[in-house]
C-alpha cells in the first residue's frame, strides 16, 4: 500500500452534504490530495458549505446523480480517482417514514450503480494504481438497531437489525458492498458512525433545529420523554477518521467510529439551552428561559432507544480518537450557528437551492 503522504485523487460522493462537506474541507485544507466532489444537489446538498475551499485548484465539482451510470462512468474516465469515498445518501429517518421510495432509490440503487461503475473502472486499472485503489462506503450505526440496557456497545460484529426505512436501506447498501468485495474482489472498506453534529448541519436535525428554533422563540420539539440515547460525534472528528480509514484502513474491514459521548436527547437540548443563555442572552418575545420552549411531541414510529459505539478497533489499528468532548464540540457548534446566520437564513428560506453559485445545470 502506498504511504498516506502520497497525494491521491479522491472521489467523494455527497460532498455537498453535511458529513461530505466536512470531508471535502478537511481534504483540501489539511492534506495535499485532489478532491472530486460528486453531488446531485438535492435539498441536503449545499455548495455554500464548501465555499471556503471551492476555489482551490485541487477541488473539482461534478453535479451528477449517483444513479446515473453513464455520468458516473464519465466522471471516472475524466478524473481517474485513486479512492472513492461514498457518502451520498438519503439520511433523515422521519423523511424515510413519510416517503421510503427515495431512500430505496438513492441508498440501494445508487450504491449498486457506484459499485458497478467502480468495478468496471477498477478492472481496467493496472499496476500500483489497481493495487492501491479503495472503495470506502460510509454507513451508520443505525443498521444495528438499538441496544438493551446501558452497558452494551455496537461492535463491528454486531448483527444487523434496522428499524426504519432509512436504516434498512443503509443496511442493504452495506450488504451490497460486502458482496462486491467477496464475489468480485473489489477492494472495499466500510465505516459505521454514531450521530454527527457540528457546523453546516441541515436544520431538520435535532441540534441545529434546537439552536435555530430557540433563537427565533419557536418550540423545541422533543420526541416522547427525550430519553433516547445517542453517541454524539463532532463532524470534523468524523472527517479525520474517514480520511484515515480511506487511506490506511484494511481491505474488507469495517470500522466503527464514535464520539464516546452518550447523551439522552433531552440532555442535548438542555445543554444547548444553557449555552444559549450565556452566548445569546437577549431572547425573542417574552421568553424568560430557553428551556421554556421545550415541547414534548408524540414519539416517532419504531424509534430506537439507545445507540452506542465501541470504537476501540479504529483506535487500536489506526490510532484515531476524537479530539472533541461533547462539551467542547457543542459549544463550538452553537458558536458557529450564532456566527453564521447568513448560511442559516439561506437554508431556511431556500435561497441556497435557487443560487447554486453559478454552476446549476
Amino acid at each position: 500500500m502506498q504511504p498516506y503522504n502520497m497525494t491521491k485523487t479522491i472521489l467523494v460522493t455527497g460532498g455537498a452534504g453535511f458529513i461530505g462537506s466536512a470531508v471535502v474541507r478537511h481534504l483540501i485544507s489539511d492534506t495535499d490530495h485532489t478532491v472530486v466532489n460528486v453531488d446531485k444537489l438535492t435539498y441536503a446538498g449545499n455548495l455554500e458549505s464548501i465555499a471556503e475551499v471551492s476555489e482551490d485548484p485541487r477541488y473539482h465539482f461534478e453535479q451528477v446523480d449517483i444513479c446515473d451510470a453513464s455520468e458516473i462512468k464519465r466522471v471516472f474516465k475524466l478524473h481517474q480517482p485513486d479512492i472513492v469515498m461514498h457518502l451520498a445518501a438519503e439520511s433523515h429517518v422521519d423523511r424515510s417514514i413519510d416517503g421510503p421510495a427515495d431512500f430505496i432509490h438513492t441508498n440501494i440503487i445508487g450504491t449498486y450503480t457506484m459499485l458497478e461503475q467502480t468495478r468496471e473502472y477498477w478492472n481496467h486499472l493496472t499496476g500500483d494504481k489497481k493495487e492501491n485503489f479503495r472503495f470506502h462506503h460510509i454507513s451508520t450505526d443505525e443498521v444495528y438497531g438499538d441496544l438493551d440496557g446501558t452497558e452494551a456497545l455496537f461492535t463491528e460484529e454486531t448483527s444487523y437489525e434496522p428499524s426504519s426505512p432509512y436504516s434498512a436501506s443503509k443496511a442493504s447498501s452495506d450488504h451490497l458492498v460486502r458482496a462486491w468485495q467477496r464475489t468480485f474482489g473489489l477492494p472495499t472498506l466500510i465505516t459505521s458512525c454514531s450521530n454527527n453534529y457540528g457546523p453546516y448541519h441541515f436544520p431538520e436535525k435535532l441540534i441545529p433545529l434546537t439552536i435555530l428554533n430557540a433563537l427565533e422563540g419557536k418550540p423545541l420539539p422533543v420526541y416522547g420523554k427525550g430519553n433516547q440515547i445517542r453517541d454524539w460525534l463532532y463532524v470534523e472528528d468524523h472527517a479525520r477518521a474517514l480520511v484515515l480509514v480511506a487511506t490506511k484502513g484494511g481491505i474488507a474491514e469495517t470500522y466503527n467510529i464514535g464520539g464516546h459521548n452518550e447523551k439522552e436527547n433531552i440532555e442535548v437540548v438542555h445543554a444547548i439551552c444553557e449555552l444559549l443563555e450565556k452566548l445569546a442572552p437577549s431572547k425573542p418575545q417574552d421568553i424568560i428561559s430557553y428551556k421554556d420552549l421545550i415541547t414534548h411531541v408524540k414519539d416517532r414510529p419504531g424509534h430506537d432507544l439507545r445507540y452506542a459505539i465501541d470504537a476501540s478497533k479504529i483506535e487500536q489499528e489506526l490510532d484515531w480518537v476524537p479530539h472533541e468532548t461533547f462539551e467542547s464540540g457543542i459549544r463550538k457548534t452553537v458558536e458557529w450557528y450564532l456566527n453564521n446566520q447568513a448560511w442559516c437564513a439561506n437554508v431556511q428560506d431556500g435561497s441556497y437551492q435557487r443560487d447554486r453559485l453559478g454552476i446549476e445545470k
